[in-house]
């Protein structure tokens, strides 16, 4: 039980900073999407190459009204998803990893 609570423990982390870097992704894209910034510069295409897949398949699966709408709804629909995996199932991984260490030292069987 020990292992399993810390590979879940370590997977959680590790997708928790991994999400925390593609919302600093995601925030990127948007500053650059206000400036006129030079496609052909080697982090804006980064930024696009990074966010545009993603954003695409929440386009594709938006009513058609929403899609044209002024404000890119696909964003907020992605940064939405991103923080509700950062901090609900993420913290649900780390969360289930204590419980598990908890059981495998003993704290938690009988009195």
């Amino acid at each position: 039980m020990l292992l399993l609570a810390n590979v879940l423990a370590g997977l959680g982390w590790a997708l928790y900073w991994f999400l925390q870097l593609y919302s600093y992704v995601l925030i990127a894209r948007a500053v650059v999407s206000w400036v006129s910034a030079d496609p052909r510069n080697p982090i804006v295409h980064f930024l696009h190459a990074a966010t545009e897949p993603a954003l695409r398949a929440i386009r594709r699966r938006l009513p058609t009204s929403l899609r044209y709408f002024p404000i890119d709804i696909a964003f907020l629909v992605l940064f939405g998803l991103v923080l509700f995996a950062q901090y609900g199932v993420v913290q649900n991984l780390v969360d289930y990893a204590r419980v598990l260490r908890r059981e495998a030292v003993g704290f938690g069987v009988g009195g």
